[in-house]
């Protein structure tokens, strides 16, 4: 007999939302959908991984700021 019953699937885990009726034992097949994606960061680099006791400040942003590359004669303005 074929029984549908909707349950969650987490961290390797099915838990299900009720009771099988009259089955102790089954072959079962789970389907998932509305499937929630796994929070993995793309970033290689976070936050705060490199800070020490002297934080950034505005100059040294002015300083690393990017205005062009003199040799190649593009106008980056």
């Amino acid at each position: 007999m074929l029984q549908a019953i909707e349950g969650i699937y987490k961290d390797g885990k099915v838990e299900l939302k009720e009771l099988p009726s009259d089955i102790s034992e089954s072959l079962v097949i789970v389907t998932s959908f509305k499937s929630k994606k796994n929070h993995i960061k793309d970033q290689i680099m976070q936050f705060g991984m490199f800070s020490g006791n002297q934080q950034s400040t505005e100059t040294d942003f002015e300083i690393a700021e990017f205005h062009g590359d003199s040799e190649n004669s593009l106008d980056w303005s």
